[in-house]
């Protein structure tokens, strides 16, 4: 399994991702899910992968090569973000297409990706791209995506990131949700990869990659941790908490005496 998250704020973009890789007990490993296209300057584009693992290489592969050999359309040439996931889109379709006409084993070939980034002289954007090859993009009151296994980092992401997020705080958010994925999921693992992107820098982004044992990582886990326990004793009491108890009386005291 894996779990991808990508969000989007005023000042720029945040994306994290797992590394683990799980086709069974006997083939764990840790491949990078988190792919970058940078032109300094120009354009700036993230991609991040879920899915059938042979599928997600070939499409990152031809998207390469379509790069360095100059073929159109290409990220290179490309003028609009909306082309751009288009054509991931059509990339993705056409490589499961391939893969599923060889198979003789009924494999499940399906990737899903999040796509972002931006294109000088336009606004920032991340979409998310269906096995089908078909996109969405994230909405004002939710401005975040995520494939893989969502549901135990979404609730972190739904009550923190709005539109306005400070970048920082939306980059250790997306640290916490995948922290608490990994809490949760055994077949999601680290090392966990972020790239922080500030709008309009067209620079690639600040890229970290934390290991289970990374200082920032194991502390940033131990604060929320501490947090949580210290907002659940802050909860506000039942109301009956508040009454004095009554007092007790027990029987068998010396001598018979009841005892209070």
């Amino acid at each position: 399994m894996t779990y991808c998250v990508a969000i989007k704020t005023d000042s720029g973009l945040v994306f994290a991702s797992d590394s683990l890789t799980n086709a069974g007990i006997d083939h764990v490993s840790t491949y990078s899910k988190m792919h970058t296209f940078v032109q300094p300057g120009n354009r700036t584009f993230v991609l991040l992968a879920a899915g059938n693992l042979a599928t997600t290489q070939a499409v990152v592969k031809r998207m390469r090569d379509d790069c360095q050999l100059g073929n159109l359309p290409c990220l290179n040439t490309i003028a609009s973000m909306s082309d751009a996931v288009d054509y991931v889109g059509a990339i993705s379709a056409d490589v499961q297409r391939n893969q599923a006409v060889r198979d003789t084993a009924s494999t499940n070939f399906e990737a899903t990706f999040i796509f972002g980034g931006q294109i000088a002289g336009q606004a920032p954007e991340i979409y998310m791209i269906y096995p089908q090859g078909n996109h969405i993009h994230e909405s004002a009151a939710h401005p975040f995506l995520q494939i893989g296994e969502t549901k135990y980092g979404k609730p972190i992401l739904d009550r923190v990131i709005r539109t306005d997020t400070p970048l920082e705080q939306s980059a250790r958010c997306a640290l916490v949700s995948i922290n608490s994925t990994i809490r949760s999921n055994l077949t999601v693992g680290p090392p966990v990869e972020l790239l922080i992107y500030t709008a309009d820098a067209l620079d690639g982004g600040r890229r970290l990659l934390f290991s289970e044992d990374h200082p920032y990582y194991r502390a940033l886990g131990d604060a929320w941790n501490e947090g949580l326990r210290q907002a659940l004793n802050n909860l506000p009491p039942f109301e009956w908490e508040n009454q004095p108890q009554p007092l007790q009386v027990v029987a068998g005291g010396k001598n018979g005496q009841m005892q209070g």
